[in-house]
């Protein structure tokens, strides 16, 4: 990959090749646990990604074979703990509510708050040998990093709660059977199998994506009829972009599309 200016000893990495972007923790001496600071540098990271158009899919991963351990106790911060808290919340938020594909490669564990914040993205592709655990029992705290909204959602009230109030460590496989993560690789082959989603994503009409990925977040909070609108207004966008023009061209042509997210009545280009 095609790497920024800044050296690799930064504690957050960005990279960018063919569309995709990645941003990698990196902060050995605390297995990639986050700071305020570093929640703040993953804020502006996101930021820079969303309002750039060459971006058009993100990668979270972390480095040393480590995700994130989660939020770094007993860091320099804000003195008040809700100032500190909004930080990782307002981070939390951007990750969700990203407009771009995201996936998070997980290649070793992902604890506490770093295991919610990789499921704040899209996908999760880890290696079978990450291990996973809802700590925050064990260090006598509750969950935060959107854990009370995503794990109920994506797993149902009774296991969410029997993650967090054990905080037990779960391997790969486990994770996967529970449907929390998209897909388990060997520790060899994540990085290609990352990779080639990344660039499927990256390479598909970023409108429809962007729409899709809103809609179907929308929707766990709305009645069938108010989806249904929404999916036709999104799609009334869709019809004025040169993306279904490009797909229609290469399906009837049997080739792959190129798709370019521009819009169709754009008289500035």
């Amino acid at each position: 990959m095609a790497t920024s200016n800044e050296p690799e000893t930064d504690p957050l990495v960005v990279e960018q090749a063919d569309g995709v972007r990645t941003l990698t923790m990196n902060r050995p001496a605390v297995k990639n646990a986050l700071d305020s600071a570093q929640w703040r540098r993953l804020a502006a990271a996101l930021d820079d990604a969303e309002h750039d158009t060459s971006v058009r899919a993100v990668v979270l991963t972390g480095a040393h074979g480590v995700f994130s351990s989660g939020g770094e106790l007993g860091a320099d911060g804000p003195q008040h703990p809700l100032d500190r808290m909004r930080i990782i919340s307002a981070t939390a938020i951007a990750l969700h509510e990203f407009p771009k594909p995201t996936i998070a490669k997980v290649p070793g564990p992902a604890i506490g708050g770093g295991w919610n914040l990789a499921l704040c993205c899209d996908l999760v592709i880890c290696s079978s040998n990450a291990t996973f655990a809802q700590v925050f029992p064990r260090r006598g705290l509750s969950i935060d990093v959107g854990g009370s909204w995503l794990l109920p959602r994506l797993i149902g009230m009774q296991k969410a709660k029997l993650l967090t109030m054990t905080g037990d460590v779960l391997d790969a496989a486990e994770v996967e059977r529970l449907g929390l993560a998209t897909q388990v690789v060997e520790p060899e082959d994540l990085d290609a199998v990352v990779d080639s989603l990344a660039g499927r994503l990256a390479a598909g009409p970023p409108a429809a994506l962007s729409l899709t990925k809103s809609l179907l977040h929308r929707a766990a909070g709305a009645d069938f009829a108010g989806s249904l609108e929404a999916e036709a207004v999104a799609q009334a966008v869709n019809f004025a972009g040169e993306d279904i023009d490009n797909g229609y061209r290469a399906f009837k042509s049997r080739t792959a599309p190129s798709f370019t997210g521009r819009w169709r009545f754009d008289e500035s280009r």
